[in-house]
């Protein structure tokens, strides 16, 4: 597991849903808590080194992989996570991208087909449909999927799942991440 060496955007007290004020984390030693340690610095990944790279997804990924939850489709990557995907897909690895993480694809991948889910907020379904407009504006391919499909770019080796892009199920979640997770092993196999 690897992750930036940064600080957070911010941190957020879960207990009330809103931003901690006067707090600061960084991003690496925040995600070795919670993966319980064994998470290296992201700027130390080399795709030389594996066969395949899957990013989880969340809102960490618009806040501290990208700029996408303050600037939308004019968002930045984090030069680190950038030059990771652009490595992978570089040496013809595949790529996994679930919940908001397919943005990232989106912004540094010219061409590339994602799903974010679908395009239509479905009765509140869908609550984050807009990013799929996000994803066409940074000139990729939205293709609209259900919470337990996922989206093989074979030409890009890119695998996307939308994930909690949508209301419902935890299982249900689960479901489309083990797709996502097993396509992109039967990717890197080829």
């Amino acid at each position: 597991m690897f992750a930036p060496n940064v600080s957070q955007m911010h941190v957020v007290d879960h207990s009330k849903g809103e931003p901690a004020m006067g707090e600061t984390r960084n991003v690496l030693v925040e995600s070795a808590r919670i993966a319980r340690g064994k998470v290296s610095d992201l700027a130390k990944l080399n795709a030389s080194t594996f066969d395949a790279i899957i990013f989880p997804g969340g809102f960490g990924v618009a806040k501290n992989l990208s700029t996408f939850a303050e600037k939308g489709s004019d968002c930045k990557v984090n030069a680190d996570v950038e030059r990771v995907l652009k490595e992978f897909h570089g040496s013809k690895k595949p790529i996994g991208l679930c919940c908001i993480a397919p943005v990232l694809a989106a912004r540094v991948l010219p061409g590339v087909e994602v799903s974010v889910g679908q395009e239509s907020d479905q009765g509140g379904k869908w609550p984050h449909h807009a990013a799929a407009g996000a994803v066409k504006a940074m000139g990729a391919k939205h293709v609209e999927k259900h919470v337990t499909e996922v989206h093989v770019d074979t030409k890009n080796k890119v695998v996307t799942t939308p994930a909690f892009m949508c209301e419902t199920d935890y299982h249900h979640i689960f479901d489309g991440i083990g797709a996502m997770v097993k396509a992109v092993l039967n990717l890197a196999k080829k």
